[in-house]
C-alpha cells in the first residue's frame, strides 16, 4: 500500500532544526494547504469548522528508528510512545486552526511543519468526537509553556 499527497504544506519553516516541536509552539504561525486540483472539490463546506487535523509525510526522515529520546525527556521511550518524526511510516499529525479555505488553498494558523511537506489527508476537529478527559500522559511531564518553549534539533534528522 502507497499513500498519495493530497498536496503541499507551505510554512515559513525552511530548516528542521530550531522550529517547534508541535502546534503550541507555533500558536500564531501562519501556513497553506495547496490541495491539487484533483482533490480540490474535497474541500466544499469545511470552512465551517474552526479546526482540522492535518496529516502529513515526514519526507525528511531518513531512517526509521523503534526507540528514541524524545525532545520534552532524557530517556530513550518507544517510537509509538511518542511523536517522533522516525516512525516506520514516517507519518505526522497536527492540530491546526483554519482562517480560510478557497479554491484549492487552505489558509491554518498554529502549523509546526516543514515547508514543502507532503500532505496526506485533511480532518475535521469535532469536540463531540475528539475532546477526551481524564487523560493519562505516560512519561510527558511538561506544562504548557515548556511544549510551546521547545523546538527541535538535529537528533530526528
Amino acid at each position: 500500500m502507497t499513500l498519495e499527497p493530497i498536496g503541499t504544506i507551505h510554512t515559513p519553516y525552511t530548516n528542521l532544526e530550531q522550529m517547534p516541536i508541535q502546534p503550541k509552539g507555533a500558536a500564531d504561525v501562519i501556513g497553506t494547504l495547496v490541495v491539487y486540483d484533483t482533490y480540490k472539490e474535497g474541500l466544499k463546506d469545511l470552512d465551517g469548522f474552526s479546526h482540522v487535523y492535518i496529516l502529513y509525510h515526514f519526507h525528511k526522515a531518513m531512517r526509521s528508528e523503534l526507540l528514541v529520546t524524545p525532545f520534552m525527556d532524557t530517556e530513550v521511550r518507544g517510537v509509538f510512545a511518542t511523536r517522533s518524526p522516525l516512525r516506520p511510516s514516517h507519518i505526522g499529525m497536527s492540530v491546526t486552526q483554519i482562517i480560510s479555505v478557497e479554491n484549492n488553498i487552505v489558509t491554518l494558523k498554529g502549523i509546526d511543519v516543514l515547508d514543502g511537506t507532503p500532505l496526506l489527508d485533511i480532518k475535521p476537529y469535532i469536540p463531540q468526537f475528539d475532546a477526551v478527559t481524564n487523560v493519562k500522559t505516560g512519561w510527558m511531564k511538561k506544562n504548557d509553556a515548556e511544549v510551546a518553549e521547545a523546538s527541535s534539533d538535529s537528533r530526528f534528522i
